[in-house]
């Protein structure tokens, strides 16, 4: 996760175990040979419809093959398998290479306060100077393209 940096924060070691053995159906990892790509998502215990995404992160040398694309679809078959009807996930507004993933994955960018870059952020959607591009997945009626040969997601 070190190498989502500075847009993904690296956690603690309990943070990891914690994922991995409390939230593993929504916590896949992506391997090709070695760790390429990694989500930290959680369903809601209070909205049990939802799905948050809270970090994805893929190795520099395999962005671009399909890594998130197969790391999201994993947890949006979870979600849709669990009544889900709605993924979302936040995003800085100055990570444009993010932004361009979402909306090419099916996410839509929430309209909100005001837009940077042409994109709509919500003014302290994390906090106090926290602000955030809000995306959301209608599973509704869309699920992610299929994961890609050669990922595998545990």
């Amino acid at each position: 996760m070190h190498l989502g940096m500075p847009f993904v924060r690296p956690r603690t070691h309990s943070d990891y175990w914690l994922y991995a053995n409390l939230f593993s159906s929504t916590c896949p990892v992506a391997i090709i040979d070695d760790v390429v790509g990694a989500v930290i998502a959680f369903r809601s215990h209070d909205l049990s419809h939802e799905v948050y995404v809270q970090d994805v992160a893929t190795h520099p040398e395999h962005r671009g093959k399909g890594v998130t694309r197969t790391l999201l679809s994993t947890v949006s078959e979870y979600a849709i398998q669990h009544a889900c009807t709605r993924m979302y996930l936040t995003s800085e507004p100055d990570n444009i290479v993010a932004h361009r993933t979402w909306l090419a994955l099916g996410f839509v960018n929430i309209p909100d306060d005001r837009t940077e870059h042409g994109i709509e952020v919500t003014t302290d959607a994390k906090g106090p100077g926290r602000d955030r591009a809000m995306y959301e997945l209608d599973l509704k009626h869309r699920q992610l393209d299929q994961p890609v040969a050669g990922v595998t997601s545990h």
